[in-house]
């Protein structure tokens, strides 16, 4: 699996951005497709993930309500929009694609981009 992330960048607070993952490899019917996120000096943070069959979605609490994850089964792409971004949403996100029941440890990690937010 191959998965490469893009879309990040610097914003100012309250803006937005959408991050692209576009995977390659395989078929993705049984996947699970999830985004984390990494600031300096902190722990890996889960954003969101969605199902690559059915679209079920799962949100981190610090993003429920501003942050969507959807695809594009045709262009194997999952996309992150991003809205009403704070400075704490600063970090490298990260792409990830995992098969139902492991766990994301062991799931197919993309490169990460960079979004900054300034205040």
């Amino acid at each position: 699996v191959q998965l490469q992330a893009s879309g990040g960048g610097l914003v100012q607070a309250g803006g937005s951005l959408r991050l692209s993952c576009a995977a390659s490899g395989r078929t993705f019917g049984s996947y699970v497709m999830g985004w984390f996120r990494q600031a300096p000096g902190k722990e890996r943070e889960f954003v969101a993930a969605i199902t690559w069959s059915a679209g079920s979605t799962s949100y981190g609490d610090s993003v429920k309500g501003r942050f969507t994850i959807s695809r594009d089964n045709a262009r194997n792409t999952v996309y992150l929009q991003m809205n009403s971004l704070k400075p704490e949403d600063t970090a490298v996100y990260y792409c990830v694609a995992r098969e139902g029941g492991i766990s994301w440890n062991t799931g197919s990690w993309g490169q990460g981009t960079q979004v900054t937010v300034s205040s």
